[in-house]
């Protein structure tokens, strides 16, 4: 299905501006927006949706556009199935006058498809927090932008934690920790990085995956019952992520010692378990729950005005967040790319100038009205992932409250990693490696 949500205020057009359609274009922006608002996966692809179209939509109705340039907004349903979303990018990357600015599929699997296609195409793909995490080696992949955290940045922030509460990385060894993934490339990709720090570190790891959407793991967790491991992490997507807590609770496993990863930190993850819930433990993509002063024009400019996707008592939550700061950054690279290359509507091929010259400074966050929900995060030719740390939250029954300061991933072990596999992709793909030192 494809659902198509104009955002663009002049979209409800009338009588007086019904001869100008092709004139009103030539000054749009196109937006592709790959969505799941249907299936199993549709509690967690719902609230990021809205988020992202409702960003979109405060950019037209507060600032009149991207310096005059008007967001158009799409819709396309994927079901979070990777051939739909193919079908999808194929459908939509050639509209608007200037084409698909980027594509954002929240989907591990649809990354994988399309980051074969984006090259040929000239779209950039971003994937903040999921994708391919080489991709951040921006020599290899230079059109995906795995902005601000990898599964590999996630992997080993969460050992850092888990280190942190026994008392220091020595007291792993030993240790056994578990990791119960969704069977798929989202699931998979932690399993290099919790190798590496197994070896480093002594502990024993094992890895259990569950089969999609994840509605049957009660043998995954009968053998977590007879493990006994020290710590669970679990890397799950929709339905299987309270699943996973309702199944742990049947068998007794403690809650608090299972860390969720940052697509495994919402209100549809805790919520439908109550009481089984609390306890549970998550890592943010620096952000968490809450307000900041965005909260505050999208409640003037929308909400008021019954313009938002997201509904009063939602705004704030987890992922409508995310779904915020997915299209902030996306905006913000198309306002750089603007400073190059003019204030009009620009094709991909400039969109991805401007990505890999984003620099987020302290003080333009604050100026977005992020200041609070994430770190300055810059983005080269080489760096397509622009930052590299995280949090830890936990659930109390009513809300998720952060329980850690940031972590910084190592980049002694990742730098290592993503040089590697990087490497390994560029001979796989017959790929001839940018030389950044000679790129501006």
């Amino acid at each position: 299905m494809l659902r198509t949500t104009l955002i663009l205020a002049a979209a409800a057009i009338g009588a007086s501006a019904a001869a100008a359609p092709a004139l009103a274009q030539q000054n749009e922006q196109y937006m592709p927006a790959l969505v799941y608002r249907t299936g199993p996966y549709a509690p967690n692809g719902i609230p990021f949706a809205n988020g992202v179209m409702d960003y979109w939509n405060l950019v037209n109705e507060r600032d009149g556009g991207v310096n005059g340039v008007k967001l158009v907004g799409e819709e396309c349903e994927t079901g979070y199935a990777t051939d739909k979303g193919v079908e999808c990018y194929e459908r939509m990357k050639g509209k608007g006058p200037t084409g698909a600015s980027y594509f954002s599929p929240l989907s591990t699997g649809i990354t994988f498809a399309l980051t074969e296609k984006v090259p040929a195409d000239k779209i950039p793909l971003l994937t903040m927090g999921y994708g391919r995490s080489e991709s951040r080696d921006g020599s290899v992949f230079p059109w995906n932008f795995i902005a601000a955290g990898s599964y590999w940045t996630a992997a080993d922030v969460a050992i850092q934690h888990i280190a942190k509460e026994f008392g220091g990385l020595d007291k792993l060894k030993g240790k056994k920790i578990s990791l119960v993934y969704h069977d798929s490339p989202y699931g998979k990709e932690p399993i290099p990085a919790l190798e590496a720090r197994a070896k480093q570190d002594g502990f024993i790891f094992k890895a259990i995956p569950v089969t999609h959407p994840g509605v049957e793991q009660k043998s995954q967790w009968l053998s977590i019952r007879q493990d006994r491991p020290d710590y669970v992490l679990l890397w799950g997507w929709g339905v299987m992520n309270p699943t996973a807590i309702s199944e742990a609770a049947a068998v007794g496993y403690p809650r608090d010692k299972i860390i969720g990863v940052w697509w495994a930190g919402a209100e549809p993850d805790v919520v439908p378990g109550g009481e089984q819930s609390v306890g549970y433990k998550a890592l943010m993509l620096q952000h968490g729950a809450g307000k900041y002063p965005v909260h505050a024009d999208i409640e003037k400019f929308l909400i008021a005005k019954g313009k938002a996707q997201v509904k009063a008592e939602d705004a704030g939550h987890v992922l409508y967040n995310r779904g915020l700061l997915n299209s902030m950054i996306g905006v913000e690279a198309i306002r750089t790319a603007q400073k190059k290359f003019g204030n009009k509507p620009l094709t991909g091929e400039q969109i991805r100038w401007g990505f890999e010259n984003l620099d987020l400074t302290a003080a333009r966050i604050k100026e977005l009205g992020f200041e609070g929900m994430i770190q300055p995060m810059k983005f080269s030719c080489m760096d397509h992932q622009g930052a590299d740390v995280a949090r830890v939250q936990q659930w109390d029954g009513k809300g998720w409250k952060i329980i850690s300061d940031y972590y910084t991933a190592d980049r002694k072990i990742l730098d290592a990693m993503v040089k590697d596999a990087a490497a390994k992709y560029a001979t796989e793909k017959k790929i001839t490696p940018r030389d950044c030192s000679k790129e501006s």
